[in-house]
């Protein structure tokens, strides 16, 4: 698999990701915990029916606790931390600081093997971060109140566990993506605990609500993940880091299509930023696609 099509499956991920808001909201008013209790549940199922016709599969399980700790961490991690601060500071600000994590991943990467960190990067991240920010804020002006400093502090946390996640999957490339069927199911079960304890069990009501919650761990919490595994660890994950930024992007212009929310000048003005930063970011891979052909 070339540095490039692996890039290409992992900005897979990103595409499902777009498809989270819209599968939360039809989900109806299910609790978050006991969401991504049930939808890594069923990510991590779907992982283990395809072990049906791949038997080898499930030896990818066997790995060492770092594996484990490193895969878990970041899936339960994550998810923990982003649903504490969203507890604990408004919606908004949680999110935009939460949504650090692209920009985090792409300075952090200099860490990886085999990879340099080079200002093209940086820039390119900078500018899906504005283009982020504009679509998260709506184009308000953001001001930070110190009451909710834990609530922040949270949340930026929780960006730094998912960048560390990513980047630091580089060091296990010899690792198969098949162990994220094992990462999903444990995440299920402390997912399932965190519900328990801090949460009241509201099921889905309907077919459609539980179509949706269907469609979250078969796509945005199910098979993301894996492609997302294939994308951080072979492919160019500074690209990776910079195009993250059009996962909000997406999301709105999907519900711009089905008639849920107006074209604004902000949301065009995101999509033109978040465009160039992957542009600018993936300055490399471009140039060497133009001198092989």
């Amino acid at each position: 698999m070339t540095r490039t099509t692996a890039t290409g499956i992992g900005f897979v991920a990103v595409l499902l990701w777009a498809l989270l808001a819209y599968f939360t909201a039809a989900s109806g008013e299910v609790p978050p915990f006991q969401l991504t209790a049930m939808s890594f549940g069923i990510g991590g199922l779907a992982g283990v029916a395809t072990w049906l016709l791949r038997p080898q599969g499930i030896k990818a399980l066997r790995q060492p606790w770092r594996v484990w700790a490193l895969g878990v961490g970041g899936l339960f991690g994550y998810h923990f931390l982003y649903f504490t601060a969203l507890r604990n500071a408004p919606t908004v600000d949680a999110s935009l600081i939460a949504y650090l994590w692209p920009l985090l991943i792409v300075v952090l990467s200099a860490l990886a093997p085999g990879e340099k960190l080079r200002a093209h990067h940086v820039a390119g991240a900078l500018m899906g971060f504005a283009g982020a920010a504009l679509i998260v804020t709506r184009g308000q002006s953001l001001s930070l109140n110190p009451d909710y400093a834990f609530g922040y502090a949270i949340a930026f946390l929780a960006a730094f566990v998912w960048s560390g996640y990513s980047v630091l999957s580089r060091r296990f490339a010899e690792v198969p993506t098949d162990v994220v069927t094992g990462f999903c199911l444990v995440t299920a079960v402390l997912a399932t605990g965190a519900h328990l304890a801090l949460e009241d069990t509201v099921w889905p009501s309907g077919m459609g609500q539980w179509l949706a919650v269907l469609g979250l761990g078969l796509g945005p919490v199910g098979l993301a993940f894996f492609v997302w595994d294939i994308g951080v660890k072979r492919g160019d994950i500074q690209v990776l880091g910079a195009a993250s930024y059009s996962a909000p992007l997406l999301s709105t212009l999907l519900l711009i299509a089905l008639g849920a929310s107006p074209f604004t000048w902000v949301v065009g003005t995101a999509c033109l930023l978040i465009t160039l930063g992957a542009v600018v970011a993936a300055k490399d891979m471009i140039l060497r696609r133009g001198r092989a052909g």
